[in-house]
């Protein structure tokens, strides 16, 4: 997944999303909004620090058998950075201890795909990379990289993920993904202080978002932090106004591109997005400044300055608390969440996430994919903060804070009735290449909020190359 990377055949995609319907999407929403208003006053227990182990500090039971692999030696690939990575390794580090392998991670750069190449073309892949791409792994099964999962790692799968999980990490219906990490990417963090200052509420919709917007503009504050630098926190504010506003069935066909982003629902969600994008003094730093924050940075100075922090608040997932917990904000009471306000109908539910793949099979290479597919492994890196599995079977007391824990319910609560990122349905020439695609050309629209038509040709063309016509 990425807090940089949590960022893409067609067929699989298609059948395992298009059967989420309007009416379930709305429950999924409601089901969050419930538990995070729930959740959302002062939270005592949880800190957004991430040695806070909260309620997870039980040791669980040992759910998954992994063989003896004395002397044997994985390497396993990811984009994972900072804290990210070190949890990681903590989970691959139980697996060293319980199996007798060693294991060394491999940082990958984005786009990933173009690693593993690479790597493959060198003659040294990894055993196993993190795909955060459903276009990815079919990429790399049609290239006759990635390899199928053996029995033992599909049957940990069956048992522990709902159908539409397991199905996205499917091609030609052989299951080759395990998906390790998901994010709950429909989600807006505040500073709790600069809206008790400023008298601004929560909202539930967009106009509401607005005028909280402006409240806390009017009260000395710039209102939101945008991570510009990185192109895929823009692909995720797009999709979350598109799939509210335009609706799941054509979400699903402008993640096919079934329909072309010259279509007037593009349009009208690309307007949408340019009451914030192109209000003046509602960026912090403006155009320029947002296209020089990266997406850490785009948090930090949230829950940094005191009473004057640069921004009131930042959008994205749920893996933001990572980078809360490098502030001395503390989640639940310094820092809280609301669900991304409804567009049009409904509020959205946008998922993403991070899936397992074999690169060399071997024994090895498959009991890791087991040890990934079990709430064993889930469980050490949610205790660590930041993280959110798809895996039904980990125990939310694993969660270190309630918003954590509401979270994590909420999507388990959601089942198949979800919508995945639709920039990572996409060929990662479009949708998960920096400086390229989906994500230059919306750097290119926040920096003039103004050119909707002119974004509109530009994805239009970069689509239609990445998707072949």
């Amino acid at each position: 997944m990425r807090t940089s990377s949590t960022m893409r055949s067609r067929k699989t995609r298609g059948r395992t999303l298009s059967r989420t319907t309007r009416a379930a999407a709305t429950l999924a929403a409601g089901a969050l909004a419930l538990s995070l208003t729930a959740c959302g006053g002062d939270d005592d227990n949880g800190g957004g620090d991430s040695g806070d182990k909260g309620g997870g500090d039980k040791e669980p039971t040992a759910t998954v058998t992994l063989p003896k692999l004395d002397g044997e030696s994985l390497e396993v690939a990811a984009v994972w950075t900072g804290t990210e990575q070190e949890n990681f390794k903590k989970v691959l580090a139980e697996f060293e201890k319980l199996t007798g392998a060693k294991v060394t991670f491999v940082p990958a750069q984005d786009p990933i795909i173009n690693f593993l190449g690479s790597k493959i073309a060198g003659g040294a892949p990894p055993d196993v990379a993190l795909l955060p791409q459903p276009g990815a792994i079919k990429q790399a099964v049609d290239k006759g990289w990635a390899k199928p999962l053996g029995a033992e790692a599909t049957k940990e799968l069956g048992e522990n993920y709902s159908q539409g999980w397991q199905d996205i990490g499917k091609v030609g219906g052989k299951q080759y993904g395990v998906y390790y990490k998901a994010a709950n990417k429909s989600l807006i963090w505040y500073n709790a202080q600069v809206f008790e200052n400023a008298g601004a509420a929560e909202p539930k919709t967009w106009d509401e978002l607005l005028t909280s917007a402006q409240t806390i503009y009017d009260s000395g504050v710039t209102p939101f932090s945008v991570g510009g630098a990185d192109g895929w926190t823009l692909t995720d504010w797009f999709e979350n106004v598109y799939l509210s506003q335009a609706g799941p069935e054509k979400y699903d066909q402008l993640a096919k591109h079934e329909i072309k982003w010259t279509d007037p629902s593009v349009k009208e969600a690309l307007t949408t997005l340019a009451e914030v994008w192109g209000k003046k003094d509602y960026v912090a730093g403006g155009a320029s400044g947002a296209l020089q924050t990266e997406f850490p940075a785009s948090v930090t100075q949230t829950f940094t300055g005191g009473d004057q922090p640069k921004a009131g608040m930042v959008y994205e997932g749920d893996f933001v608390q990572v980078n809360i917990g490098e502030t001395k904000a503390k989640v639940g009471t310094d820092a809280k969440v609301f669900p991304f306000p409804a567009v049009g109908d409904t509020a959205p539910v946008v998922s993403g996430g991070d899936a397992a793949v074999i690169f060399k099979d071997s024994k090895a290479a498959q009991a890791l994919a087991t040890w990934l597919a079990s709430p064993d492994a889930a469980a050490i890196q949610a205790k660590l903060g930041g993280f959110l599995s798809p895996n039904k079977a980990v125990d939310t007391s694993a969660y270190p804070n309630e918003v954590q824990k509401k979270i994590a319910d909420a999507l388990i609560a959601a089942g198949d009735d979800f919508r995945f990122d639709m920039s990572d349905q996409a060929p990662q020439a479009f949708g998960g290449t920096p400086g390229k695609g989906e994500w230059k050309a919306l750097q290119d629209f926040l920096k003039n909020p103004k050119d909707v038509a002119g974004a509109q040709e530009k994805l239009e063309a970069d689509a239609a190359a990445a998707y072949g016509g």
